[in-house]
């Protein structure tokens, strides 16, 4: 597997994503998957506040949460969230390379997705492309952050081993790997969290991708439910609070 990082240069509010594309992006060829930072939408669409302007960030990343841990879990201060069936701090408000503002999770991620799949497949004219947009996120007990997609489009998730053979050929019975998250932590490894101004990567060669132009891309293909959770011993002692939408 290949993955390149391509540089740009700081992008600009309400610039239109099929724009930057075209700016900065080579000619692809066919089996290419193209992971994009979440900022840069947020930027195209023009989802970021002056953090002068927000009185309360706690007060902020509520309303932008799906769900957050009631306050006395937190002493006041708001940290773990959910926001489109994934445990982010924050509710994904970022003041990270925002100059003084909180810039927001995108709005439509998986529509958004779609049309960019959809641009870039007609543009290059091939038939096999994929589109990954990326966030940052934690693990429990790990310092640091790694990448995690929150919006895909144009190939399986998941690569399902059950029913497969293990090395001393015994039958696999529960095991999936999560080749949309485990291609977004690479590809955010090489883009960076910092002043690289490389929101794009381009991927190439890998494995156990499957391609499809009619399935059902959705997010929920990789969703587990809170009850099903193998966390859920820690997420259920807790009181959530729920955002009706």
């Amino acid at each position: 597997m290949h993955i390149k990082a391509v540089k740009t240069a700081p992008i600009s509010l309400g610039e239109e994503i099929t724009k930057v594309l075209d700016n900065y992006l080579p000619p692809l060829v066919e089996n290419t998957i193209i992971a994009i930072a979440s900022k840069i939408i947020s930027l195209s669409q023009n989802r970021i506040l002056a953090c002068a302007d927000v009185a309360n960030k706690n007060g902020l990343i509520k309303k932008e949460a799906d769900a957050f841990i009631a306050d006395e879990y937190n002493n006041g201060n708001v940290c773990l969230t959910i926001k489109n069936n994934i445990l982010v701090p924050f509710a994904g408000v970022d003041e990270s390379n925002g100059n003084n503002h909180y810039i927001l999770y995108p709005l439509d991620i998986q529509q958004t997705a779609a049309k960019i799949w959809q641009y870039l497949r007609t543009k290059n004219n091939i038939s096999n492309l994929g589109i990954i947009i990326t966030d940052s996120n934690i693990t429990a007990l790990r310092r640091g952050v790694t990448g995690v997609a929150i919006g895909y489009y144009g190939f399986e998730p998941l690569y399902n081993y059950v029913g497969k053979l293990d090395i001393f050929g015994k039958t696999i019975k529960m095991t999936y790997i999560n080749n949309l998250d485990a291609l977004a932590a690479a590809a955010v490894l090489v883009m960076g969290e910092g002043n690289e101004s490389t929101p794009i990567a381009i991927i190439t060669d890998a494995p156990r991708i499957e391609f499809s132009s009619t399935s059902d891309f959705n997010m929920n293909k990789i969703s587990m439910p809170i009850g099903e959770d193998f966390y859920s011993p820690i997420l259920r002692t807790v009181r959530w609070i729920w955002n009706r939408r």
